[in-house]
């Protein structure tokens, strides 16, 4: 039986795939956009495309919702940017939020994207979904973001939080930041190279996101990492071996504080993050390796 979803977030780099997997499995899915137009032009195939403006009849025959809005973290951050990371994911929850308060019939699953900045730095801790949460602006942000995508459970709503990883895919995510130096051959280790990376390739994000909303068992956190982290150094020379480039030239600290102010301390914090309960919840990894991932991104 067909399923109908409501997507927000729908024209990112992570949304467009996953209204691309809905429609190749037979699935329904309508958009919640703040820019509906350029959404209409992308999705020929959607099911209704509404901006944010719009009424609780538009989660009418919705079977579930998949919540993917939010301004991109990467950039130099000051007052206004970080104002806009953090609205764009707990302003528009609420309002999410609200539209389900106020509909008459309501979707069985809310699938929220967060992410695993909600941890914080692990060190060279092992940190899975039952883990505390971190205390810096990223780590607070997620929690407020949860925190409103989980007041509806008390609309007899499943809730899935889905931390999601350093994302690995062509045409975005954090290849589309790091490969230009590493293309040129002038990529190298960032910081101390030390820190860990929880990467994932976007089909294994999409699965999850999908895997989240079809299994009632789930609820809660799940992790979006692959099973094999590594750390920045090793990270660095699978790149410049996939890629047949040199990765000499290494990146210090405070020459990432000059280029990305506060971002810089994100960018060399260390995550080492396993999908504990994701494995546990059934789900199977499409890329287990980093190589694998890589090469599926590159080749």
């Amino acid at each position: 039986m067909e399923t109908t979803v409501l997507i927000t977030g729908a024209t990112g780099f992570i949304g467009s795939r996953v209204c691309d997997a809905l429609v190749e499995r037979g699935d329904a899915f309508g958009v919640l956009s703040r820019n509906p137009t350029r959404a209409r032009e992308k999705f020929s195939t959607a099911k209704g495309v509404h901006g944010w403006d719009t009424g609780a009849e538009v989660l009418s025959g919705v079977d579930a919702i998949i919540h993917l809005a939010g301004e991109t973290i990467a950039g130099r951050w000051n007052a206004e940017k970080k104002r806009r990371i953090r609205e764009s994911r707990v302003t528009s929850t609420q309002q999410l939020v609200a539209l389900l308060t106020a509909a008459e019939t309501k979707p069985s699953a809310l699938v929220c994207a967060s992410a695993i900045g909600y941890y914080g730095d692990s060190g060279d801790a092992q940190f899975t979904e039952t883990s505390p949460a971190g205390t810096d602006f990223l780590a607070e942000v997620c929690q407020e973001w949860e925190g409103e995508a989980l007041k509806a459970r008390e609309l007899g709503i499943r809730v899935v939080t889905v931390r999601i990883g350093l994302v690995l895919g062509n045409g975005g995510g954090l290849l589309a930041q790091v490969l230009p130096p590493f293309k040129m051959g002038v990529g190298g280790k960032l910081g101390s190279g030390n820190q860990w990376m929880s990467w994932i390739h976007v089909d294994d994000v999409v699965g999850i996101l999908l895997h989240a909303m079809d299994t009632a068992s789930v609820s809660g956190a799940l992790n979006a990492t692959a099973p094999a982290p590594v750390r920045n150094i090793e990270f660095t020379k699978t790149l410049g071996a996939v890629l047949g480039r040199p990765t000499l030239f290494p990146v210090p600290k405070f020459g990432l504080k000059l280029m990305m102010g506060e971002f810089a301390d994100f960018v060399v914090l260390s995550q080492k993050i396993l999908p504990e309960k994701t494995e546990g919840s059934g789900y199977t990894f499409q890329h287990r390796t980093l190589e694998s991932a890589l090469r599926a991104c590159l080749e």
